[in-house]
């Protein structure tokens, strides 16, 4: 059986902030909590063979993986795919901004200067087909939390992408096989247009 782990990365300094950060050229570390987290998602996941260790381009994304791997010899590739959603001109906002944004318009209005949930979500269906065109049979995908939250409410065939999940903590396993994460792709698609 093929198995996905897809996890949000580890709390940072970001989390502490209630700010938003849709450019990963904008540097985000992991708090000391953070990396607390990750060495106890290093130890959930030890016994599990994995041979590729898909993450993004964020930093955030990347210090989890370096904690997680820390002594283990598994591949690493960026996904842009998987990229947190581009706010735009609500870059660094707050999150009560960033969600009042959200209230006043539709999942398919884009952000300022940005781009729309559903584009956003179309990308992850993709990014998602993508790992299931691979041929490794164990992989860990550090991303962020929106994804991992449209990928588990998809799977479950929910109407809402942003429900009934809708708190992904950091640093968590979520477990999909070849057939939930297909599952969630077609979806994701089908909700998105």
């Amino acid at each position: 059986m093929r198995l996905f782990v897809l996890t949000r990365h580890a709390h940072s300094t970001l989390n502490v902030a209630n700010r938003v950060n849709g450019d990963p050229s904008v540097p985000v570390p992991l708090t000391d909590g953070g990396r607390a987290e990750a060495e106890r998602l290093a130890h959930q996941l030890a016994e599990i063979p994995l041979e590729l260790c898909v993450h993004t381009r964020f930093g955030r994304t990347q210090e989890t993986a370096d904690e997680v791997l820390r002594g283990r010899d598994v591949p690493r590739v960026d996904e842009p795919l998987l990229d947190d959603i581009d706010v735009g001109d609500l870059e660094g906002a707050t999150l009560e901004e960033y969600r009042a944004w959200k209230r006043a318009h539709t999942r398919d209005d884009p952000f300022p200067g940005g781009e729309s949930l559903d584009a956003a979500a179309r990308r992850y269906a993709r990014a998602f087909e993508r790992l299931l065109e691979r041929s490794e049979q164990a992989v860990l995908v550090i991303c962020h939390e929106i994804p991992v939250r449209y990928a588990l409410n998809a799977a479950a065939g929910s109407a809402d992408l942003d429900g009934p999940e809708r708190s992904i903590p950091n640093a968590t396993p979520y477990l999909f096989d070849e057939t939930a994460l297909a599952r969630a792709v077609a979806r994701i698609r089908s909700l998105t247009g």
